[in-house]
């Protein structure tokens, strides 16, 4: 069963997917969470600040394989450590589940509920959050996430486990045929420790347990759960891998809370004082 063709079906299937969840999460039209974005953007230079940062640090990992493959070469290779740590837990979970239906549904999550977890996050804190207190916490955590992520595959490269292992297929192929001439360029093929879709997963889980939108939270709790099977199920991450990336999730959504309540508060102390100041000025002024 293939779902993928090119990327182009991936970024239609997304588009897809983020309109119906910013319905599901936000109760109101779609289009309405996108036009409150876009005016966020043009009114608020904090809002813009935020957002371009996370922007960058998407770009920065799109080139880390550039930058690996150009200017930082690393010929070791620490998969086989992984593999006498673990044995063939990933090898034995896929071959007891493998099945065409669970390998649709799980490629589909992998690549383009993932991506869509992100974007609705963003335009659900947006649209439910005055003092856009998750909306900061998603960014600072994402930029946390990537910045501690990125040193550790130029360090430690960790194939992923289809590619090391012989008794492991890669799954996401059946569906996504294309996937190594497509998306490869987005996700490197030794860059498995942590797992990013992991910490990601996890940090937007918890951050949506922390907004107190039940509905949006069980949803992420679900697709987070989801993502850590489907990324043993379709051959591509080591336990070890998962380890790494849920204590990354845990981590980034911590400190990207704190900064969040640092940012709102110096935020509101700066209205304030230009509140006052305008009150001043008028009062000298009568």
């Amino acid at each position: 069963m293939v779902l993928f063709q090119n990327m182009t079906t991936v970024t239609i299937y997304t588009t897809l997917t983020v309109i119906v969840l910013l319905w599901y999460a936000g109760r109101t039209n779609p289009f309405r969470i996108g036009g409150l974005f876009l005016r966020e953007l043009a009114t608020s230079r904090s809002y813009l600040i935020h957002f371009v940062a996370l922007l960058a640090i998407l770009f920065l990992n799109k080139i880390e394989l550039t930058v690996e493959t150009k200017y930082f070469i690393n010929t070791a290779d620490y998969t086989g450590i992984f593999q006498s740590i673990e044995g063939n837990f990933v090898s034995n979970l896929q071959h007891a589940f493998e099945n065409p239906i669970l390998t649709a549904v799980l490629s589909f999550i992998y690549v383009v509920v993932f991506q869509s977890l992100l974007i609705t996050s963003i335009g659900v804190y947006t649209y439910k959050d005055s003092t856009k207190r998750m909306f900061y916490a998603t960014c600072y955590a994402i930029m946390i996430n990537y910045l501690v992520a990125i040193p550790f595959y130029l360090l430690l490269p960790i194939n992923e486990v289809w590619y090391h292992d012989p008794s492991v297929r890669f799954l996401m192929l059946d569906v996504f045929p294309s996937f190594e001439t497509e998306y490869r360029a987005l996700s490197g093929l030794n860059n498995c420790f942590p797992s990013l879709h992991t910490s990601i997963s996890v940090t937007l889980a918890v951050l949506a347990m922390r907004s107190g939108i039940k509905r949006w939270a069980w949803f992420c709790g679900i697709i987070a759960a989801c993502v850590i099977f489907a990324i043993f199920y379709l051959g591509i991450h080591w336990l070890i891998d998962m380890c790494g990336g849920l204590l990354l999730g845990l981590f980034a959504s911590t400190v990207g809370l704190r900064l969040s309540k640092a940012t709102v508060r110096m935020r509101t102390r700066r209205i304030g004082r230009i509140a006052a100041a305008r009150t001043l000025t008028r009062e000298e002024a009568n």
